[in-house]
């Protein structure tokens, strides 16, 4: 077969007569030789390609991408599966974490008198305060005082060298007695010139001289006199006196320095008994503490420590500024404190409660038990099955009167004694079992009794006051 005729065999031209022909001439015998069991090296002699080794080829590729699509299937399948293990044990966790009871600490609503009050930041000032200087000039002698001790109005405090002074008062008194003689003459030498004019000896000129003489020695008499007052009143500035009583502080200038008259400070007294106390309110505030104020004359202020916690004294509000800081939109008040324990120092800055209102029953809850949602203020409730001996929180609404530092009055949606949340309500669900748990006192002590203070009336906190005293 040459390759004209192989070429159309391999097209499937085999319906032409004169090969047809051809192939019956060549079934018989050796010469018959199928494309199949030629030699390639023939074929390639011939100008054919061999085509097993394509197909061959072919069925790999597909072969081999049948497996990466197994695997790939296989990988995503297991994922899957992971993922579906991995959010069941999750659920199965989390419903035993919402199955077994959990930790809280509650406190009991109180119903007790308690001051619904406006807040504000003040600045304790002395009552009265002096800055004590010299009158005279002079060398300062040794002090009269103690640093920081108490003194009283008129004692002598400091003393500036008086003899000087003491001097300048003795020449003064001499000017005087001069003066004074002479006048007593000229009214001596008056007398007899008045007789010898009445005798006619003496003329009217020589007889007003005489009274003229006395006139200028009355004037320098009164002149005298007046310079010993001045001299008296600079030798009793000499000896420097507390204007107030108060405490005094440090001295500013040592003795045996010179001393120039109202220039040099020479010590501070401040008056801590009373004090006074400078704060400022909104002015939208301030139309109601006005009316109170002329109403009652007396409204109640309470000053506490830096963190609002403590407090410190109790005084009355004496009035308020006759403007309102257009920069600010404030007006200043000024309360006074007797002060008696001098738990207020000047300068001292404090949180002012000025009490507007005492509710004589208030219904009362620590503020961490206050939460806030969608459906406005709800507290956690604690009810208690005596039974069963279980506790299980519940959802409570409330309605706020007013927040008042670590305290919060409510109108309504409490009762006296019910147990409410102030510790763990982010872990609690409506219905959830919990379990009450009362914190252990600071410094391992293992009882109220032993730390000192008293247990609140939810049973779950212990008062530490106590044991801050025995800290410092």
């Amino acid at each position: 077969m040459n390759a004209g005729n192989l070429y159309l065999a391999r097209s499937g031209h085999t319906d032409v007569p004169f090969l047809r022909a051809f192939t019956r001439k060549k079934t018989t015998g050796i010469d018959i030789m199928s494309i199949e069991g030629t030699p390639e090296s023939h074929l390639a002699a011939n100008g054919i390609q061999p085509s097993h080794p394509a197909r061959r080829g072919s069925w790999i590729r597909i072969v081999v991408y049948l497996v990466l699509v197994a695997a790939l299937g296989l990988i995503v399948w297991r994922i899957h599966l992971n993922q579906k293990m991995n959010a069941a044990a999750t659920a199965g966790q989390a419903a035993a974490l919402l199955s077994r009871p959990a930790p809280v600490q509650v406190a009991a609503a109180e119903q007790k008198p308690m001051p619904i009050f406006l807040t504000a930041l003040g600045t304790v000032t002395p009552y009265m305060s002096v800055t004590v200087k010299a009158r005279v000039s002079g060398e300062l002698e040794p002090v009269k005082f103690t640093e920081g001790q108490q003194v009283r109005q008129g004692q002598t405090i400091m003393v500036i060298d008086p003899k000087p002074y003491q001097a300048a008062l003795d020449q003064a008194k001499g000017n005087l007695a001069h003066d004074e003689a002479l006048l007593k003459n000229a009214q001596a030498e008056y007398k007899r010139y008045k007789a010898l004019y009445d005798a006619g000896v003496t003329s009217k000129e020589t007889l007003d001289a005489d009274e003229a003489s006395q006139g200028q020695y009355q004037g320098a008499i009164a002149a005298d006199k007046a310079a010993i007052e001045t001299a008296q009143l600079q030798l009793n500035w000499c000896y420097i006196q507390s204007p107030i009583n108060g405490r005094i502080g440090l001295r500013l200038v040592d003795p045996g320095n010179i001393i120039a008259a109202n220039t040099t400070n020479l010590v501070i007294i401040n008056q801590f008994e009373p004090i006074a106390v400078y704060f400022t309110l909104p002015e939208g505030q301030l139309p109601q503490v006005l009316h109170k104020l002329a109403a009652e004359k007396r409204l109640t202020v309470d000053a506490y420590d830096q963190g609002d916690t403590q407090k410190l004294a109790s005084g009355l509000l004496l009035t308020a500024d006759n403007q309102i800081d257009t920069t600010t939109g404030t007006d200043k008040l000024k309360a006074v404190f007797d002060n008696k324990d001098q738990a207020l120092f000047p300068n001292q800055f404090v949180n002012i409660h000025l009490v507007m209102e005492d509710r004589p029953n208030a219904l009362v809850v620590p503020s961490a038990a206050i939460q806030t949602g969608n459906q406005g203020s709800y507290v956690w409730v604690i009810d208690t099955d005596t039974a069963k001996k279980t506790s299980t929180a519940r959802i409570q609404p409330v309605k706020i009167a007013l927040a008042e530092g670590q305290v919060t009055i409510l109108d309504s949606g409490l009762q006296p004694g019910q147990n409410v949340v102030v510790d763990g309500a982010d872990r609690l669900r409506s219905g959830q079992i919990v379990t009450i748990n009362v914190p252990r006192p600071r410094g391992g002590q293992s009882g109220a009794g032993q730390a000192g203070g008293q247990p609140d009336s939810g049973g779950g906190k212990v008062s530490g006051k106590p044991q801050k005293k025995e800290q410092q």
